[in-house]
């Protein structure tokens, strides 16, 4: 007499390659969480262009090479790292890169391109060599976190002047806008569409006060005027515009050059280590020692993914923490991020009418974006002077000078200073000195001394 054998159940060809099953997930979850993780950051395909936008970037070729390097950089974070976290250009150093690097640098926008991939470029070396860990050693934790909060500052600082609520000042240096003019008006209305949505428990509430205040900014005549023909296909506007012997040019003029990529790296390594921590964690993917399980990858993603941007004509592509959304509804691998990633794919023919966005349908979301980064504040001693002092520089100075760099340079001189005078002249603390020291000579060179 012979029995049948109960069919044993074999994984199927998406789990074999993302292993999602043996987390604790299934493919409907996987999905779930990348359409949860797009919608909660698909505010991007609209605030990134209007932001590059500022720098003189065509916003049409922008909005498509913010699509299209999301796709790709998700596709990387999936298929190579099998982590179930999403990137796209980050917000804050494409502010830097407007603001500091075209505005007050006045470096074209193809040099600053250069400056990204580059930085892309080191960091795919410094991961390579192992060189992280070392540097990651030098930097407290608490003067991270008070990086990470001045970023949410400078943010913000931009949303309140896009929408008219903050105004420059000769007399007080800034001041209240109007708040009867149809900009600060229009912004209240995103804010208060956002909070609404949020306490609601609705996911993409930036992305759906975005549209809702673009709607009434279109209707009552504040939508800027562009030639609508400027489609998808236009990213020939910015792809391969980076302009590689202006930027070598530069490297034998003076500190700027450098002092970019070294801001483009720095911030992009640490924020996405913080990011990649803070979301893997969440999904239980740390080992008990605190191991990260393919934290290499993961970085070799992102790096990669940094230089495919400059390619296409976009500022630096990092880890995002709205990835913590789509694992909270249980992703768990990297076919998360590829969901994610196919989904910036369909959001590609709506690229162009980014063009149609007001600033103050965006001033919201950088306000918004720029408040919810402010969370890395409560991991500061604020009793101890030790944390505090050069944790507070940092945070302040880069709003008030518009600046990362100069927030960075300031909190790590102050850091190091501290060190100094506690007569803390280790190895392990000898790049540290480094870096202040090169900060020092950069104040001095600035200052024409």
């Amino acid at each position: 007499m012979s029995t049948l054998a109960a069919p044993v159940a074999t994984p199927g060809w998406l789990d074999r390659r993302f292993a999602f099953r043996a987390r604790g997930s299934d493919v409907r979850t996987e999905v779930l969480a990348g359409f949860t993780t797009f919608f909660t950051m698909a505010y991007v395909v609209v605030v990134n262009p209007a932001i590059l936008g500022l720098a003189g970037m065509p916003i049409a070729g922008v909005a498509t090479a913010t699509c299209i390097g999301s796709l790709l950089a998700c596709l990387l974070m999936g298929f190579l790292a099998d982590a179930p976290v999403a990137m796209a250009p980050g917000m804050g150093l494409n502010a830097y890169f407007s603001f500091t690097v075209v505005q007050q640098m006045h470096l074209p926008w193809q040099v600053g391109l250069v400056c990204v991939f580059l930085s892309g470029l080191f960091f795919l070396i410094l991961t390579r060599l192992g060189v992280r860990q070392m540097v990651m050693s030098v930097i407290p934790h608490h003067l991270l976190a008070a990086v990470a909060a001045g970023i949410g500052l400078f943010i913000a600082l931009i949303g309140f002047k896009n929408a008219g609520i903050v105004v420059a000042n000769p007399d007080t240096i800034v001041a209240l806008g109007k708040m009867t003019a149809p900009g600060p008006l229009l912004s209240f209305v995103g804010l208060a569409a956002i909070m609404a949505l949020t306490l609601l428990g609705v996911r993409g509430a930036i992305l759906i006060s975005i549209l809702i205040t673009t709607v009434i900014g279109i209707a009552v005549g504040m939508a800027p005027v562009a030639p609508m023909h400027q489609g998808w296909a236009d990213m020939g506007s910015t792809f391969l515009a980076l302009d590689p012997a202006w930027a070598w040019r530069l490297f034998g003029h003076g500190w700027g050059v450098l002092e970019v990529v070294f801001v483009f790296l720095f911030v992009d390594l640490f924020e996405n280590i913080g990011t990649l921590v803070a979301v893997t964690r969440k999904a239980g993917l740390v080992r008990p020692d605190g191991e990260i399980p393919g934290l290499n990858r993961m970085l070799y993603a992102d790096s990669i993914a940094s230089m495919i941007g400059a390619l296409l004509g976009t500022t630096t592509v990092t880890s995002y923490v709205e990835s913590a959304t789509g694992v909270e509804v249980g992703g768990r691998s990297g076919l998360t991020a590829v969901v994610t990633g196919l989904l910036f794919l369909v959001a590609l023919p709506f690229a162009p009418y980014a063009q149609l966005v007001p600033l103050a349908a965006t001033a919201p979301a950088l306000i918004v974006v720029g408040a919810l980064m402010m969370a890395p504040l409560v991991e500061i001693d604020w009793n101890s002077a030790e944390e505090a002092i050069p944790a507070f520089l940092a945070l302040v100075m880069i709003p008030l000078t518009f600046s990362i760099a100069n927030g960075l340079a300031f909190g790590i001189t102050a850091h190091a200073l501290i060190k100094a005078l506690r007569r803390e002249f280790t190895r392990e603390n000898a790049l540290l000195f480094v870096l202040a020291a090169l900060f020092v000579f950069r104040f001095a060179y600035i200052a024409g001394v």
